[in-house]
């Protein structure tokens, strides 16, 4: 709370926190929205986010010049009467998952939380309202690592409920750290799928100055509204400046990054296209789906819960492997080395897995192919009945396995389909 001096001033121009505000001090002028009092801070110093993202403390003084510009709910008033319908552009969907692209500073941790729904995003992105008719809202609030199989089936739900509606395409505001996993999972889940579903995230949050949550919601936007493309993709920044966007293969992407803007690639694969934030498109590929209204979506959301995802590592204990068999696990990926190697000291304990399992093997190196002829112990593991995951990335492989258990009973048909190319997540021939 700001301190009484602070508040009465405030209450004398009819002022709150939210609104836009001028205050001219020491014959420099400054234009932003007043912002709440950090709990840290001085309580006497004024807090105003400017146009360029950055906050400024102005310590009050009976000299400042304090000026009301807009009131927040006229400004709410104006973006929603920007956001009305237009019988000239498509409908897309916005559901909200959470993540850093839907966060906020907490102004009492200085922490960042999830706490705005799909409506904030489209008002923080008013862009939007020239390229479609948007309609957004929230299906969950939470970071992308608490994510899991339940929130898959919700998630898939939803997008069902806005295709019935009749929208163009969707887009899905999501956390970066799983979101790869998310994109692979609607890829498997949603078969014949008529419109693109679009999954978008940020690595920095909307109170930065660079957040790239705006740019990259913008060029899904341009992508669907300009494009015949229908499948699951994902848009994240191509470079780390606000250039174009990569539209990424579903099951072929990746976060090689922690913090930077260009954190996601393709792993062998070429994006599918590249997008601008002015509309332009340029595709790389021609081997996608194009979008067909009179497709008929059949999603099978189900994902087996045991499965498990285990990287092989020197001095790796087979009773880890002994436990998921105990427990009752139905699926293993394991990420071996190489060329799809784990230690010899593992073969006892796979077979017993296997008596009632199914194990898939890829490899840490990512790009490239797993090889199992090549060496000895790769023969012999494939001689246990360890199925080889050519060259599809260890989380695309534990998606594909636990969705093909969730939906096949068939032993044999599963072996058979987690070998062959459903979504794009397995190559012919690996070049890249």
């Amino acid at each position: 709370m700001y301190s009484k001096k602070v508040r009465n001033a405030l209450k004398r121009k009819g002022i709150k926190v939210g609104d836009t505000v001028e205050v001219k001090k020491d014959e420099r002028a400054y234009i932003g929205v007043l912002m709440p009092r950090i709990d840290m801070g001085d309580r006497g110093a004024l807090v105003i986010k400017l146009d360029n993202g950055y906050n400024v403390g102005l310590k009050y003084s009976k000299g400042m010049d304090l000026r009301l510009v807009s009131k927040r709910s006229e400004e709410a008033k104006k973006i929603k009467a920007a956001i009305g319908h237009d019988e000239t552009k498509p409908k897309i969907s916005i559901l909200s998952i959470g993540g850093t692209i839907s966060s906020k500073v907490d102004y009492k941790t200085g922490g960042v939380i999830p706490r705005f729904t799909a409506e904030d995003l489209i008002e923080d992105v008013p862009e939007l309202a020239d390229i479609a008719n948007i309609h957004g809202r929230q299906v969950d609030s939470l970071l992308s690592g608490n994510m899991n199989f339940g929130h898959y089936k919700k998630l898939i739900k939803e997008i069902e409920k806005e295709i019935k509606k009749g929208c163009e395409g969707i887009i899905v505001t999501h956390g970066t750290d799983t979101m790869h996993y998310t994109a692979c999972a609607l890829s498997f889940a949603l078969q014949d799928l008529p419109v693109p579903v679009i999954l978008v995230g940020s690595q920095r949050s909307s109170d930065r100055a660079s957040s790239d949550g705006p740019f990259n919601l913008i060029c899904a936007a341009r992508f669907i509204a300009g494009s015949d493309f229908g499948e699951v993709a994902v848009c994240m920044h191509a470079t780390e400046s606000d250039d174009f966007c990569f539209i990424y293969p579903a099951c072929k992407v990746r976060k090689m990054h922690t913090s930077r803007r260009d954190a996601f690639k393709a792993v062998n694969s070429m994006p599918w296209a590249l997008v601008s934030p002015d509309g332009r498109i340029r595709f790389f590929r021609e081997d996608y789906m194009k979008k067909d209204r009179k497709r008929k979506l059949k999603a099978k959301a189900r994902f087996e819960e045991k499965v498990a995802l285990l990287k092989s590592y020197p001095n790796i204990d087979p009773k880890i492997i002994d436990f998921l068999a105990k427990s009752g696990y139905k699926g293993l990926v394991l990420e071996g080395t190489g060329l799809g190697h784990v230690p010899e000291n593992l073969h006892n304990s796979l077979k017993n897995f296997l008596k009632k399992g199914l194990a898939v093997i890829t490899s840490q190196c990512l790009s490239g192919r797993v090889n199992m002829n090549v060496y000895s112990y790769g023969r012999e593991l494939e001689e246990l009945g360890i199925v080889c995951g050519n060259d599809m990335l260890p989380e695309a492989a534990y998606i594909k396995l636990a969705w093909l258990l969730g939906n096949f009973k068939g032993k044999d048909e599963i072996r058979t389909k987690i070998t062959e190319n459903l979504r794009g997540e397995i190559n012919d021939r690996s070049e890249l």
